[in-house]
């Protein structure tokens, strides 16, 4: 998940989010948390990998964090800058980060992705609260197992 955005943009994490959270092996969360509140409250339901967003205050989280799980690569970064070239500085942090043929889990434009550019898959889950300029509270539920994966976006 990302951009929950919490409390500039979106009062709270919704209850449906956080039991997702619970529920998963693990949470990927692409930043923009905005607080430590809200950052907190997403650790506490188990096993997270979060990075820095371009909004966040949150100290110590790194701009790219990457994991490996079911036979697949994932490198998470959040993504800045404008709408142009987006897609090329995501997946070339995402290449520098854990090489060739890996999944981006990335955020920063609250617009559900799910895409191949240039060999990297992008996955964004847009807002998990439906902060601005989202339209929508979604995420996306990723299933790997023998380095392949499923995607499911999920609208809460």
């Amino acid at each position: 998940m990302s951009d929950s955005h919490v409390p500039g943009r979106a009062a709270e994490i919704p209850d449906a989010v956080l039991q997702a959270c619970e529920d998963a092996d693990m949470t990927a969360h692409a930043g923009d948390f905005t607080s430590t509140e809200a950052y907190d409250e997403f650790d506490a339901t188990g096993e997270l990998i979060a990075v820095r967003g371009n909004m966040d205050s949150v100290p110590n989280l790194p701009r790219v964090e990457t994991f490996a799980t079911g036979g697949v690569k994932f490198a998470v970064t959040h993504g800045t800058g404008a709408p142009f070239g987006y897609e090329d500085r995501v997946a070339e942090a995402a290449r520098d980060a854990a090489g060739e043929d890996t999944v981006a889990i990335c955020g920063h434009t609250h617009e559900v992705t799910d895409k191949m550019h240039e060999g990297i898959r992008l996955l964004n889950p847009g807002s998990c609260t439906g902060a601005p300029p989202a339209k929508e509270k979604t995420m996306i539920l990723v299933e790997a197992e023998n380095g392949e994966i499923e995607v499911e976006v999920l609208n809460i």
